[in-house]
């Protein structure tokens, strides 16, 4: 028996004086440390600047950008004819959507192909539901159009008048492809597609050379494709190749081709063509190889260019081809530890790629780079106000041995002058599910741990896939106490080269990094003097076993699924924080969630707190705080952002004893 499952009920008014009884217990617990909270507030956002503007792109005859202003809390974007400074046209000002809401999140917006509409998604209550809504740009007018239950995600057809966007189900999948036409009544839309098989979800997107759309089907483990000429919208659309379990890929058009980016036969992924006219499986010809030592992350295609993201020995590369020739190379970048991404790029016959460059030291920096000449520039860097050295910190790649004698990366930033004599406080974050890899970025908000003697580490431990495709196979399933022991095993050995000690470090996760840092909590309490956990998945297997909360069924290929395997139940029992909760001392814990969370609901977190709280035998604070207005991804205006992680900065000060 759950003794706390009537948590569950959101209806039952006990179960919200609960959750305000723990919110108000919080506070009067770190009612000394307001002042504190207030200070590391206005110095977080003392480095903001708050009028800032991004890197325009362009589209059609226009620039796009967003832009922000100081004492508001969301983004308004602009465009300009002709250049970019040109006069400037606000098409959407989320300020004004956001009045009278205490979330606003913007899910997806696009301009159709003429530029005359504008189509936008939006969510106010952080249950990940959306509305759409359409923009006349040429009368500012939002039509009385709405659809209603859709995923963020919508794509127009070429002749400006059709989009495509996906419906959601019960457990919030999107399972319906829906065609629109402006002008035309909602209940009118036909449905093009329905995927019944719940492990399944619907994506569309459309190729940068905008001659197709796509209709991708992908659960964790496979994926199906669909094409449609984006200049046909009343078409049918073409299977490339069914569904097999264990095979993802993903398509790029460029002229008569298919680019196909794969994990068929190839762990790490490799690179395929086929015709546009006969894409099924048996014309797939390799064009780059699979390699043992290095994943193909992603992939992205211009008139003449093939730009790979691959991963090198746990680090980011991105390698350009020249399709003319197979001319390859290696942007060079100077720092050991950094990450780069795709940035805005919808122009497909051009031969300039741009791309987002951060590092544990370096701002994010928007980077134009030829891929003709090899010339690069930098667009924008990010600001930090009140001036930032770089010079004055350093950042490094160590290793830790694991249980099993695997090598685990762990990246470090700190202040030059660290001393290595034990005394150091750290905090030590972890993730390592879905095969998401957690990044060596930058973020100014650290900088108020690192200028107060911080050592901030990143354990990349198996279940992400910072070396690979294995190493993310290696921390799933029946793998995945390779995760725990990995972030225990980096923990012991910062520990041990006296970075820091115990009684100074923090862990910290989000997510499914909750899990991680619920479980290490239940294993070595010993470890660690205090732990935040960011709306942790910790009460594993009763979620598991109820395929009616959303996304459960989703995550059987990740976690598997108890309900029809005992071996899995008793694995997932056996690691599960919420189920492994004993009689023993705990680090102090910080525990967040949201009431709207539809990934984890608000009740995981809830009944591990209250079961921690009648099973730990120590006086260490453990402290539940629900917000009552956001979902997974917490609050959505960048000032009550700032709010949250002053909050969490002023528990570990505390808590540590350090000064703030």
């Amino acid at each position: 028996m759950d003794p706390y499952f009537w948590m569950k009920d959101r209806s039952n008014p006990e179960v919200i004086e609960y959750l305000k009884r723990e919110n108000e217990y919080t506070e009067r617990m770190m009612k000394h440390t307001r002042e504190v909270r207030e200070k590391l507030y206005n110095e977080l956002l003392g480095r903001m600047r708050q009028d800032d503007r991004s890197v325009p792109y362009r589209l059609g005859h226009y620039w796009h950008y967003y832009r922000t202003e100081a004492g508001k809390q969301y983004n308004i974007y602009c465009r300009a004819k002709d250049t970019a400074d040109g006069p400037e046209e606000i098409i959407l000002d989320l300020n004004d959507i956001a009045v009278g809401h205490d979330y606003c999140d913007l899910g997806d917006y696009a301009v159709s192909p003429d530029q005359k509409w504008l189509v936008y998604t939006i969510d106010i209550r952080g249950k990940e539901k959306y509305t759409l809504f359409f923009r006349n740009l040429e009368t500012g007018e939002v039509i009385d159009e709405q659809l209603k239950n859709i995923h963020m995600r919508i794509q127009w057809a070429n002749d400006s008048r059709t989009i495509f966007y996906t419906t959601l189900d019960e457990a919030l999948r999107p399972y319906r492809l829906h065609r629109h036409t402006l002008g035309t009544p909602p209940e009118d839309d036909a449905v093009l597609f329905e995927e019944n098989d719940p492990a399944f979800r619907l994506l569309v997107s459309r190729s940068r050379s905008k001659k197709f759309i796509f209709l991708r089907l992908e659960s964790q483990v496979a994926t199906e494709v669909y094409v449609l000429d984006a200049d046909d919208p009343q078409g049918r659309f073409r299977l490339v190749r069914p569904r097999e379990e264990g095979v993802e890929y993903y398509l790029l058009h460029r002229g008569d081709q298919f680019f196909i980016l794969t994990n068929d036969n190839a762990v790490n992924f490799r690179i395929m063509t086929a015709p546009v006219g006969n894409p099924g499986k048996e014309n797939w010809k390799e064009l780059i190889g699979h390699r043992e030592s290095v994943m193909i992350e992603d992939a992205e295609i211009f008139i003449n260019h093939l730009v790979l993201f691959e991963r090198i020995h746990g680090m980011n590369s991105i390698r350009v081809i020249d399709l003319r020739d197979d001319d390859d190379h290696y942007v060079v970048f100077d720092e050991r530890l950094y990450v780069c991404w795709s940035g805005k790029n919808p122009q497909y016959d051009t031969n300039i790629f741009r791309f987002i460059y951060s590092s544990l030291i370096t701002p994010e920096t928007v980077i134009s780079y030829n891929m003709d000449t090899r010339e690069r520039a930098v667009l924008k860097v990010e600001e930090v106000v009140g001036g930032y050295d770089p010079s004055q910190y350093r950042s490094e790649r160590i290793y830790a041995t694991a249980k099993d004698g695997t090598a685990v990366p762990i990246s470090l930033v700190y202040r030059k002058g660290m001393k290595k004599d034990g005394s150091n406080a750290m905090v030590l974050y972890g993730y390592g599910a879905y095969g998401i890899s957690s990044e060596p970025d930058f973020w100014s908000g650290r900088l108020s741990l690192l200028d107060r003697g911080f050592v901030y580490a990143i354990a990349h431990v198996r279940g992400g896939s910072e070396l690979g495709r294995e190493w993310y196979e290696d921390g799933k399933l029946l793998f995945k106490k390779n995760t725990f022991t990995d972030f225990i095993a980096c923990a012991e050995y910062l520990i041990a080269e006296k970075y820091t000690s115990p009684e100074y470090l923090v862990i910290e996760g989000t997510s499914a990094g909750g899990l991680l840092i619920g479980t290490v909590a239940n294993m070595r309490p010993d470890l660690f003097q205090a732990a935040i956990a960011d709306v942790p998945f910790v009460d594993v297997v009763n979620t598991m076993m109820d395929e009616s909360i959303p996304r459960t069924a989703t995550e059987f290929d990740e976690w598997g699924n108890p309900a029809e395997d005992k071996q899995v139940r008793d694995y997932l029992r056996s690691y599960s924080p919420y189920d492994n909760v004993s009689p023993q001392e705990y680090p102090n814990i910080l525990i967040t969630t949201g009431i709207n969370d539809p990934r984890v609901h608000y009740w995981e977190p809830a009944k591990w707190a209250a079961r921690l709280r009648a099973l730990k035998t120590d006086d260490n604070l453990l402290l539940l705080r629900t917000n009552f207005k956001s979902g997974h991804f917490g609050p959505t205006g960048r000032f009550d952002y700032l709010r949250e992680f002053a909050f969490e900065l002023a528990f570990i000060f505390d808590v540590l004893g350090v000064e703030a």
